[in-house]
């Protein structure tokens, strides 16, 4: 197994804080969490309550009225807001407010909220955040449009019109970018380029989106980029990889603090489904000839990386900050097979449900949050990390329904109908290394 990691460089950008070392009164901020009940929202709240910041985590629970919709549930139980709430308090975390609100539909609640509030940062996750289930069907399609596109929308429009100077700071995805080459490593966001009349300048990288879901974000990007000009809002997007892990070491101190665990086809992500398949003995599940390069990080980084990114926001009037948010870049058939030496299991190769090569590069810089943080968990080491999240999926396997590991979204009719023969079964690979068919792994 290799994987291909940006080395550490040299700065002087003030780092991430140590998990213990909490915050001064000076440096004590006053965040909203937009989407905090959600699989990233929820451990990033805990976290900056936990460095000492006045947090507000905000969410209209809908990825749990998903789960009902799609008849799947967490494979932990993941507790009501108000008993994490009261956990957290038992366990002397520092308290923090919950409010329900829809961002994407209740616009005064939100402007009133920011305007009590007075927040210095704003962190937005309230997006629907699967691929997978934003190609599911039309109704799903204009949820996941009205839902990220409008919310976001809607929460510029109240940081104007609040007239408060707030930092935005947004959770993007790598899938801006697509999934291939820039004519080198893709950068953070922005991509040099010459003009034809010899003028040298920068401009926002083109998108290349492989989803319904992957287009909000670029259309997000473009808000960022409208508002960040025309009103001066200061923006940090944040372009991460696929997130892997459940627990950080604030949702271990009480069973009732558990983040989410999706291991289903439409939200499980790939390396998460592949250690939950391997303590159940369920072979893994790898689409096509598993050959796409996906960038990872695990979830105690992505709450350091939101953090840092508080700690740094762009000067008013500069251009929106964009950071690649990823540890690492990996090949989801080495990545199964690491597993499977280390646990035995069988691998299954199914029929792609996406459309897109099922072969890429992906050479990505981070060098920003390398200057932050310094390092990141990675997927060679992982310090026990895999056997974390095998504990988990084995203590709490009785709440899965193996079916619904199988995918369930196409991106096309092409894609479906060559679908229909996936099993859990184990099957060989269709397509040999290294030749290209539709296909994918999900986000």
């Amino acid at each position: 197994f290799s994987c291909r990691k940006p080395l550490a460089m040299t700065g002087k950008l003030r780092p991430a804080r140590a998990a213990a070392a909490g915050v001064s009164a000076m440096d004590m901020k006053k965040i909203i969490v937009l989407g905090g009940d959600g699989f990233c929202g929820w451990p990033t709240t805990l976290h900056l309550a936990d460095q000492g910041h006045d947090v507000v985590s905000v969410d209209n629970l809908s990825r749990r009225n998903i789960d009902t919709e799609m008849g799947c549930d967490s494979l932990t139980p993941i507790q009501s807001p108000e008993t994490r709430q009261r956990a957290w308090k038992e366990v002397g975390g520092r308290p923090f407010e919950f409010v329900n609100l829809d961002v994407a539909k209740d616009y005064d609640l939100l402007l009133a909220l920011i305007k009590a509030e007075k927040p210095d940062a704003i962190v937005h996750f309230a997006e629907q955040r699967a691929a997978p289930y934003s190609q599911k069907n039309s109704k799903t399609k204009r949820y996941t449009v009205d839902n990220n596109v409008g919310g976001t929308n809607n929460l510029l429009a109240a940081v104007v019109d609040s007239d408060l100077d707030i930092h935005v700071v947004h959770l993007g995805t790598m899938g801006v970018y697509g999934y291939g080459s820039s004519g080198g490593k893709i950068p953070e966001g922005y991509l040099p380029v010459t003009l034809p009349n010899g003028e040298k300048k920068e401009i926002l990288h083109p998108a290349y989106p492989g989803s319904v879901y992957h287009t909000t974000k670029c259309l997000d990007a473009l808000l960022f980029q409208f508002y960040n000009k025309n009103d001066q809002i200061r923006v940090t997007d944040l372009h991460q990889g696929i997130v892997w892990g459940t627990n950080t070491p604030q949702t271990v101190r009480d069973e009732r603090l558990i983040n989410r665990f999706d291991y289903d086809g439409d939200y499980g992500t790939v390396l998460n489904r592949f250690l939950m398949q391997s303590s159940m003995g369920v072979p893994l599940t790898v689409y096509g000839t598993g050959g796409q390069t996906r960038g990872f990080i695990h979830i105690k980084d992505t709450c350091r990386c939101i953090e840092a990114a508080i700690n740094n926001p762009p000067a008013k009037g500069e251009r929106v900050e964009i950071f690649n948010q990823i540890a690492e870049t990996a090949r989801v058939r080495d990545i199964a097979e690491m597993i499977q030496k280390q646990t035995g299991c069988e691998v299954n190769f199914l029929a792609n449900p996406r459309n897109e090569d099922a072969e890429n590069e992906l050479d990505v810089t981070n060098n920003k949050f390398m200057n932050f943080l310094g390092d990141m968990i990675s997927l060679d080491s992982q310090e026990g990390l895999f056997e974390e999240v095998q504990t988990i999926t084995t203590k709490y396997k009785d709440r899965c329904i193996n079916e619904k590991i199988l995918p369930a979204s196409f991106w096309n009719k092409r894609t479906a109908a060559a679908c229909e023969s996936n099993t859990l079964d184990v099957k060989a690979p269709a397509v040999a290394p290294g030749e290209k068919k539709l296909g994918g792994v999900f986000m």
